[in-house]
């Protein structure tokens, strides 16, 4: 073979990869201010000015599911490409397909508040079994595992199940809705911003704890993960999706209103922009692609047999992509 015709071969051969990459990227997302980097992406096409930039032609469509449980399906199915969920639910993924399942980067790190109407409640400890705490998707989501840590914290490692008959399942506008009507059966939600401040401000509904309370450090209850199939078959893709998610959280941090706006915009949502500005520019919330608090779920989840295989740090579970930031 001639040099000519090898580098035509060369040439051919790359562009025949080129081509095979995707040219829509399929990303979840979901209810709540916790998903803003996602929907700052979306409307302002940011992966798709990054492919540009990489000469790929690609196309966004971002999908909103009600819970964690519902979009990892949708993952193993090959419906979606990129999920945007909850790190326990990557976590099970992850072990299950014995590592054909990794985390991209964090997508925001907020406070989770569990509020009650129960007057009676006063501290987590103060749940019984007459509770009904909604979660995004019951013993799995990040807010069901935080509750088995602190049952572990309360009760010893052999109750760490203690309040998982409590939780039933349910997004976090309908659980709004059913935890401030006084008929409602719910006592207990632990959500997200917007909803957790608008609960909190209802007559006879207070705040019990939060996560940060319960963990003792910043968590990132929302990570973007992807198929290792997919992930090795699409580099371009993932390249351009890995500047988008940066650039989503350099913006948010820059420009803190206008992302609410976007935010709005995209939900339809009736929040006050100034109410979000004050729930975002909260020193404990961050929208930085830095995965927080991965390894200490992730060891929880080993610990309860969650996990078939314990994980050596978070970079496991993670691609290479991830692993120089600052995680944890």
């Amino acid at each position: 073979m001639t040099m000519f015709r090898a580098a035509a071969c060369a040439v051919l051969l790359f562009a025949t990869a080129a081509r095979a990459e995707v040219t829509e990227l399929r990303i979840t997302k979901q209810p709540g201010i916790i998903y803003l980097a996602p929907i700052v992406m979306e409307q302002q096409k940011l992966v798709e000015k990054e492919a540009a930039k990489l000469g790929l032609k690609l196309e966004t469509r971002f999908i909103t599911f009600g819970g964690g449980g519902a979009a990892t399906d949708a993952l193993l199915s090959g419906n979606v490409d990129v999920v945007t969920t909850g790190a326990s639910n990557m976590l099970l993924l992850w072990d299950r397909t014995k590592g054909q399942v990794k985390g991209l980067a964090g997508s925001s790190a907020t406070p989770m508040w569990l509020v009650s109407n129960n007057p009676a409640v006063k501290t987590v400890r103060d749940f019984t079994e007459k509770d009904r705490i909604a979660v995004p998707t019951v013993k799995i989501s990040s807010q069901a595992i935080i509750l088995q840590i602190a049952a572990r914290k309360l009760y010893g490692d052999a109750d760490f199940a203690h309040f998982d008959a409590m939780t039933v399942t349910l997004g976090h506008p309908d659980a709004q809705a059913a935890l401030t009507n006084a008929s409602g059966s719910l006592t207990g939600h632990f959500s997200g911003a917007p909803y957790q401040a608008a609960e909190a401000a209802t007559p006879g509904v207070h705040v019990v704890t939060t996560s940060t309370d319960i963990l003792g450090q910043p968590f990132s209850n929302a990570v973007y993960f992807a198929a290792q199939k997919f992930h090795d078959a699409n580099p371009t893709v993932i390249k351009a999706f890995m500047a988008a998610a940066k650039a989503a959280s350099e913006f948010i941090a820059a420009n803190p209103r206008e992302a609410c706006e976007l935010y709005l915009r995209a939900t339809g949502e009736k929040t006050p922009v100034d109410v979000l500005l004050q729930q975002i520019g909260d020193p404990k919330t961050s929208f930085s692609t830095a995965p927080f608090g991965m390894g200490l779920v992730a060891s929880h989840m080993a610990d309860t047999k969650v996990l078939r295989t314990r994980p050596a740090g978070w970079r496991d579970f993670f691609f290479a992509e991830a692993a120089e930031l600052p995680g944890n």
